[in-house]
């Protein structure tokens, strides 16, 4: 992954040294708006394979900083997670995050692909679990695996991230109050 890494790094700074040329004629608004379908965009394609590589490969996608940077106008040694806030964007592991529990919340509610929604197993559906305290919880079973790269399929790196200690998975959310509940949980988890 470390080649698509570097690969995707490359296109986002080029896009942001394009958008460097033209930021004294922006609004921030429209800045806002280049850097999303320039560079967010780019980032948040496919990656939810990048679950599990070494930080370090991932560390490499933090473009975000330089794009933040670029919109606020502010200097490059400035302090970035209030200026992440303050533009409402998650880092790049926790993006990663964002979008394979948004996939397993649509799984389980019957809107997302069924090759992905019968990977997504509910404890309370397994036998002999059924009467545990995990079954209420809404948590999902986690296959175990025997190797790393095994670790990052949909089963497993899903189920897993699911299964973080939180309130969300209530079935009585909406969509879209469920996305604002995870990206609230998930910038609570960063500081």
């Amino acid at each position: 992954m470390a080649d698509d890494v570097t690969a995707v790094c490359k296109s986002c700074f080029f896009q942001l040294q394009q958008l460097r040329l033209i930021r004294s004629c922006l609004t921030m608004d429209s800045a806002k708006t280049l850097v999303h379908a320039f560079i967010s965009s780019r980032l948040d394609y496919c990656n939810s394979l990048l679950v599990g590589p070494a930080d370090c490969v991932i560390q490499k996608l933090q473009v975000q900083n330089a794009a933040a940077w670029l919109i606020t106008g502010t200097r490059k040694f400035d302090h970035i997670t209030p200026i992440m806030q303050d533009l409402h964007w998650l880092p790049v592991h926790q993006r990663i995050k964002y979008k394979i529990v948004m996939l397993v919340n649509k799984c389980l509610r019957g809107l997302g692909p069924p090759y992905l929604a019968e990977l997504c197993q509910p404890v309370v559906e397994l036998a002999g679990h059924r009467h545990l305290r995990s079954a209420a919880s809404g948590k999902l079973s986690v296959q175990r695996t025997a190797t790393t790269i095994s670790s990052r399929n949909f089963a497993v790196s899903g189920s897993d991230i699911w299964n973080l200690p939180t309130d969300l998975h209530l079935s009585s959310l909406s969509t879209a109050t469920f996305a604002r509940h995870l990206k609230a949980h998930l910038f609570c988890s960063t500081e």
